[in-house]
């Protein structure tokens, strides 16, 4: 296993990585909207929002040795499945191959986000 780590993407807000390679797969942790440089949230707006996120999780892809064609899974996290269709639209951008996706509502996200993605990519 290889560990990912990028400054390129925010630091960690906890015990955990950016993300981890095994066997040419990129097991990535949920970005969230946060700016690399400033660790400070970038926009109030689900479309804002997801864009940073999607700026994240491609840093993240490019030090894992991938990008967003490669990835064949997605989870995403609404704090209000009211912004679906904002969400989808940003979200539609960056990942064009159409992997395999799972999105859901949840009560709250870290520092009360509006989204959060994570992704499984092949790496080589």
């Amino acid at each position: 296993m290889r560990a990912v780590a990028t400054e390129k993407a925010p630091k960690a807000l906890g015990p955990y990585s950016q993300g981890f390679v095994h066997e040419h797969i990129l097991y990535s942790a949920g970005q969230i909207a946060l700016d690399p440089a400033t660790g400070e949230l970038v926009a109030e707006d689900i479309a804002g929002q997801t864009e940073q996120v999607c700026r994240n999780l491609k840093a993240v892809l490019e030090a894992a040795g991938s990008s967003f064609d490669k990835v064949l899974k997605t989870t995403c996290f609404l704090a209000d499945m009211g912004d679906f269709a904002a969400f989808n639209e940003v979200y539609g951008k960056y990942f064009t191959s159409k992997p395999a996706r799972s999105c859901v509502a949840v009560k709250t996200l870290p520092k009360n986000v509006l989204c959060e993605v994570e992704v499984i990519a092949v790496t080589e």
